[in-house]
């Protein structure tokens, strides 16, 4: 969430920063903040008061009492300021929680570098790579998976309902090469692997964002425990109320994961096959930084994971998102998209976003030169998250590069040694 002294101090900035993004309801959330904050910035100055009466009161019954004067008008004086006291911070209490609420519902600003614009159509493609040309003639990734029985959609809706597949014979083989060389490669990156729930309580949702944001996109389960929407909710939350020893820092973790979405709303060839499912698996990147060091990170996780799409030899562009198509949470953000070649069409794969010390600030994430136990002062982190790769948008673009004529795969070079062979479906 935004600093409230940023929000009182520079409302005109946070207003503009709304209007960019298009978040509906968060400018009147602003104008409500506002008025709210200074009514109880003026309840505070009179709490102040009156409890400075009551404990000078409380001061000079005790020295009546001492010295056997009679009291009783300075007792009842001060019952009438205590009630009074009571009474303010009850409502000071209930602002509290008003400007709390109205805080959680602000998105985070965007930064200078990110272009201003109202819809998708206004992203900017900052970097675009080809890749290797299909080796034969292109069938559409979900007629050439199910002809082969790898993939299996009518399966999967009898077991939960349309959006979640079934992956079966060598396509299970393809997805197990590709997860264990995202992971290897991030490995040798210097990123930590963990492994995480898939279940996260509503603290944990809320203080990465995506609550009161996200509740539509999100699988409620009982006991109030949401599926993951993606492993960046856990992983982030490892370090919540935590002191980070700064010297330590960055912090770069990984965790694969399945991830779990509605996506109402989507319909036509963009749920086609594995194009937009219910349930998929991802390899997640997150990192803690000092503030200096955050736009520094973005570049470095942003080129690591084009770095997977190189090594698999398909094509790919990078956008530059705009205003108007970033998430609440996300100060500036990169899309990585591959090259479909049956669909001719670009399929996103990856998404790299700072979200500087908005995220930090729900999770009280801090840190301080000789951690925990130092005796410096502490300050926000930044955190940032990224996909080192979705799968299903992966092999999709990969089975339409790579698919032969002879109805074989063959295999990039890089996943050879996983998958044991050269060619699958022979």
């Amino acid at each position: 969430m935004l600093d409230s002294a940023t929000i009182r101090e520079n409302p005109e900035a946070v207003r503009r920063g709304i209007r960019a993004k298009r978040i509906e309801g968060a400018e009147a959330a602003l104008d409500a903040f506002l008025l709210a904050d200074e009514e109880y910035r003026l309840l505070r100055a009179d709490l102040e008061a009156k409890q400075a009466i009551r404990n000078a009161k409380s001061k000079e019954i005790g020295e009546r009492k001492r010295s056997g004067e009679d009291a009783s008008d300075l007792i009842r004086a001060m019952g009438e300021v205590s009630g009074e006291v009571k009474r303010l911070e009850e409502r000071e209490r209930g602002l509290r929680e008003k400007l709390d609420t109205l805080q959680l519902e602000l998105p985070n600003l965007p930064h200078e570098s990110v272009p201003l614009g109202e819809s998708e159509h206004d992203n900017q493609v900052v970097h675009e790579r080809p890749g290797v040309a299909p080796v034969g003639t292109t069938v559409p990734h979900w007629d050439w998976l199910r002809d082969r029985g790898w993939l299996d959609l009518d399966g999967g809706v009898t077991l939960a309902g349309a959006g979640f597949p079934v992956i079966r014979g060598e396509g299970v083989r393809l997805f197990r090469a590709l997860e264990r060389f995202f992971l290897d490669r991030l490995a040798e990156s210097g990123w930590s692997e963990v492994r995480v729930p898939l279940l996260a309580n509503e603290e944990s949702v809320r203080a990465t964002g995506q609550l009161p944001d996200k509740e539509g996109q999100m699988y409620q389960v009982s006991d109030g425990f949401y599926l993951i929407p993606t492993s960046e909710v856990a992983v982030t939350n490892l370090h919540r109320e935590a002191i980070l020893d700064a010297d330590a820092l960055p912090l770069r973790y990984c965790a694969l994961t399945p991830c779990f979405r509605r996506e109402a709303g989507s319909y036509g060839k963009d749920v086609r096959g594995l194009n937009r499912v219910h349930q998929f698996d991802k390899v997640e990147m997150v990192a803690f930084t000092r503030p200096e060091d955050g736009y520094a990170m973005l570049e470095e996780m942003t080129e690591l994971a084009e770095g997977l799409l190189d090594a698999l030899g398909l094509s790919y562009r990078r956008l530059l998102m705009c205003t108007a198509d970033m998430g609440f949470t996300q100060a500036k953000k990169y899309d990585l998209e591959v090259w479909s070649p049956a669909q001719e069409r670009w399929l996103e794969v990856s998404s790299v976003s700072t979200l500087t010390d908005f995220q930090a600030r729900r999770l009280q994430t801090r840190a301080r030169a000789g951690g925990a136990q130092g005796s410096g002062k502490t300050s926000l982190v930044h955190t940032l998250n990224g996909s080192a790769l979705a799968l299903p948008r992966t092999v999709a673009a990969l089975v339409e590069t790579y698919q032969r004529d002879d109805g074989a795969l063959t295999v990039p070079d890089v996943l050879v040694p996983y998958v044991g062979r050269d060619v699958l479906g022979v």
